[in-house]
């Protein structure tokens, strides 16, 4: 198929997605292709069984046009956010809405074998609990480390032993017969916020930042996600710091920025003083618990404890001083934090902002935003079947699969 008609397919169909309500007059204008032409693509979405019509929309004095919508419910998008202590699997439409998701602890140190293994089985749970959904169209999967986008395969992971080079997207792809996509998991964060936050749609330039037991940025230039040469843009949490100068990183350097603001370093210092006795609030919590975690540290900031409101605060400043090079280097107008430290709410999102307004550039800061995930815990799935659909309806995507209505069956799509 000549590829400006394929371009024009895709244009429209993008529409349909991206509205209610939606008919020919109105595609028409939307898109800037005359009426002939939007009315040959619907015949062209309808054949594929793609749009459909969605009843009658308002007269202007003629005949009502027909409404279209796209039929979310033709397929399933499987979604799998996985971190480093916890996993948020899904299946969704194809319209990005969530039919079904799980959300759990693991161990991503359990290596590739057990982690996806319990993935396939999720996602099995899922569709016999709904068994009206339909095919598997396509997989997205988010790894907390470095992945390769091209090739979907993690590189030299830091906190992901067993994972280098594993071939996430064959083994997926296999299993569920569809095309798979892996990419970092900022990156899902940054794309789950992007399309489902109007602020951060309205933004263009956004900055999404993770601070988890890694630490991370998604960078959003103009709409679109930025992954650079490699795919590797935003690792942020191996930024040298003088703080971290004589501190191991699991990377195995010293000195970065995760080895002192991450959430693995929040729980190392959270135990060191619950045994010291320098935080009265966390050794209630470690006697009670046996364990000192992020949410311990949380917890006690929240019960008034100095020393935990002051580590999270230390970890606020930390990062705030790293986001304020990148702020005066990439000036977004929108940094959007996400990830399970800033659940500790106020006390980092406050240090935060304070590292970044005082250390920015003036005019970099002059309308600058800076504002928690809308999503939460739902933005890194989120995101991983966003990324399935925006690959799945690119141009070029769709002139391989539509002739076949599907494309399910078809995995080698994500290596074209």
């Amino acid at each position: 198929m000549p590829s400006e008609r394929m371009d024009s397919l895709a244009a429209v169909l993008a529409a349909i997605r991206g509205g209610s309500g939606m008919t020919q007059p109105l595609l028409t204008q939307q898109v800037g292709l005359g009426r002939s032409v939007v009315a040959a693509r619907i015949a062209e979405l309808e054949a594929a069984g793609l749009v459909t019509q969605a009843g009658m929309g308002p007269s202007t004095g003629g005949r009502a046009p027909r409404q279209l919508r796209l039929r979310a419910e033709a397929g399933v998008v499987v979604g799998a956010d996985i971190g480093a202590t916890h996993m948020n699997v899904g299946i969704a439409d194809l319209a990005g809405q969530v039919i079904g998701s799980v959300n759990e602890p693991m161990d991503i140190a359990d290596g590739p074998e057990v982690v996806l293994s319990r993935v396939e089985q999720i996602v099995d749970e899922l569709r016999a609990a709904h068994p009206d959904a339909g095919d598997v169209w396509g997989v997205g999967v988010g790894v907390p480390g470095p992945v390769e986008f091209s090739t979907g395969l993690p590189v030299a992971p830091p906190i992901m032993p067993g994972w280098d080079g594993y071939p996430i997207r064959q083994r997926m792809s296999r299993r569920f017969g569809a095309p798979t996509w892996v990419d970092n998991d900022v990156n899902l964060l940054a794309l789950g916020e992007l399309r489902s936050n109007p602020h951060a749609t309205d933004a263009g330039d956004v900055l999404f930042v993770k601070i988890g037991t890694g630490i991370g940025a998604g960078l959003v230039s103009r709409g679109r996600l930025h992954r650079g040469a490699n795919g590797c843009a935003g690792d942020i949490g191996h930024v040298a710091v003088a703080e971290a100068e004589n501190v191991i990183c699991r990377c195995g350097n010293t000195g970065c920025l995760e080895a002192v603001a991450g959430g693995a370093a929040l729980a190392r210092e959270g135990r060191r003083l619950a045994e010291s006795g320098g935080s009265p609030v966390m050794a209630e919590l470690l006697a009670a618990e046996g364990s000192i975690g992020t949410e311990h540290v949380t917890v006690a900031a929240e019960r008034g404890d100095p020393a935990a409101r002051a580590l999270l605060a230390q970890s606020g400043r930390l990062v705030g001083s790293t986001l304020a090079t990148l702020v005066s280097f990439y000036n977004p107008s929108l940094v959007v934090l996400g990830g399970g430290v800033v659940l500790a709410g106020d006390f980092v999102l406050a240090a935060v902002r304070e590292a970044v307004y005082r250390r920015s550039l003036p005019l970099a800061t002059r309308t600058l935003q800076i504002e928690f995930s809308s999503l939460g815990e739902l933005a890194g799935l989120s995101g991983a079947v966003h990324l399935v659909l925006d690959e799945l309806f690119a141009p070029s995507r769709l002139a391989q699969w539509l002739p076949r209505s599907s494309p399910a069956g078809n995995p080698e799509l994500a290596a074209a």
